[in-house]
């Protein structure tokens, strides 16, 4: 093995005299190496500042760029957009970069036994409606027939509408619903001077295919009928209307929502129709006849009885009333 401080073998054909120390000749090398660097890294700096416009490097017109160009200490701390450091290229600066290329939060998908699902509620009648006659009054077709494009709706005996429980009802059963995950569409909320017309409640519905559509109202007998009932689609055909198909879920979101409504809230299935069953089968409602998608109407009291009356006027039974229907939805949905 070679000791690292002797002199390395002369090489053969050399001109250098073998009888110099090695170590004077590497220090005559580096020495002239040295003397060349400074001006090998002039010549290429005045190359970058002056060289023509090619593709990769700048025009002669442009100055040097920020990071090529001396800086003072005030420059040197600034940070981007201050004052001494505003001409700073955004592009060199880490943050700017961060911001700009930082994704936006992703929406947060909804949560709950009813989320992906769609229900459209429908607060029956509107309280404009009394002032508006001869438009509600105005004949559509719902496929058996014509009829009214809407009604005024009923009031208690002391003048509570009908249209302002029912809203007042459909907006806490958004609410229900919501909580559970469900996309819940209103017909409306009071937000035009009267209607929606019958047919444009169950386009409303189509249009929105929802998974589940029910019309929130409350009835105007004589006093002595009490108790809720809900109004199932009879299978009809005519016109725009045919029910073939949602008959049968229909049937079954109104039995969910008896069993619900009535646990919830404490009333009984109305005493005057449907044999004690709390549910009704009609032809002769638009708003059931010309939807698609499965449908009821829940009469949730007897607005002119005033033991009922006591109720639908009350805002904690009102909310049980909210409750009992979306319970009842939401097990109709499979939640």
């Amino acid at each position: 093995m070679r000791n690292d401080n002797s002199p390395p073998p002369p090489e053969s054909g050399s001109s250098i005299d073998p009888d110099r120390p090695w170590f004077t000749r590497r220090a005559t090398l580096v020495v002239g190496v040295a003397a060349l660097a400074p001006a090998t890294l002039a010549g290429w700096v005045l190359t970058q500042a002056f060289a023509g416009t090619g593709s990769d490097g700048p025009s002669r017109s442009t100055p040097l760029s920020a990071s090529h160009a001396p800086m003072s200490p005030g420059q040197r701390d600034a940070k981007p957009g201050s004052a001494t450091g505003e001409g700073a290229s955004a592009s060199t600066s880490p943050s700017a970069s961060q911001n700009t290329t930082a994704a936006a939060p992703a929406p947060t998908p909804a949560k709950g036994p009813l989320a992906g699902k769609t229900v459209v509620v429908d607060p029956g009648h509107n309280a404009g409606n009394f002032e508006h006659t001869d438009e509600i009054d105005q004949q559509v077709d719902i496929g058996t027939g014509r009829k009214e494009c809407d009604t005024t709706g009923t009031t208690t005996n002391a003048g509570y509408k009908e249209a302002d429980f029912t809203l007042d009802v459909s907006r806490r059963l958004r609410t229900a619903l919501e909580a559970q995950g469900a996309k819940v569409v209103l017909t409306h909320q009071a937000d035009r001077p009267w209607g929606p017309c019958i047919t444009e409640r169950a386009r409303i519905g189509n249009e929105a295919k929802a998974d589940a559509v029910v019309s929130v109202h409350a009835d105007g007998v004589s006093a002595g009928n009490r108790g809720f009932h809900v109004i199932l689609p009879a299978k009809v055909k005519g016109g725009a209307a045919d029910t073939a198909k949602i008959v049968g879920p229909s049937r079954e979101l109104g039995e969910r929502i008896v069993g619900n409504f009535a646990r919830t809230t404490g009333s009984a299935p109305a005493n005057y129709l449907g044999s004690g069953t709390g549910l009704v089968v009609r032809d002769d409602l638009g708003g059931l006849n010309l939807s698609t998608q499965p449908k009821v109407f829940i009469e949730c009291g007897n607005m002119r009885d005033a033991k009922d009356a006591a109720q639908l006027t009350s805002p904690e039974w009102r909310q049980k009333a909210a409750q009992g229907i979306a319970d009842g939805i939401v097990g109709f949905l499979g939640g």
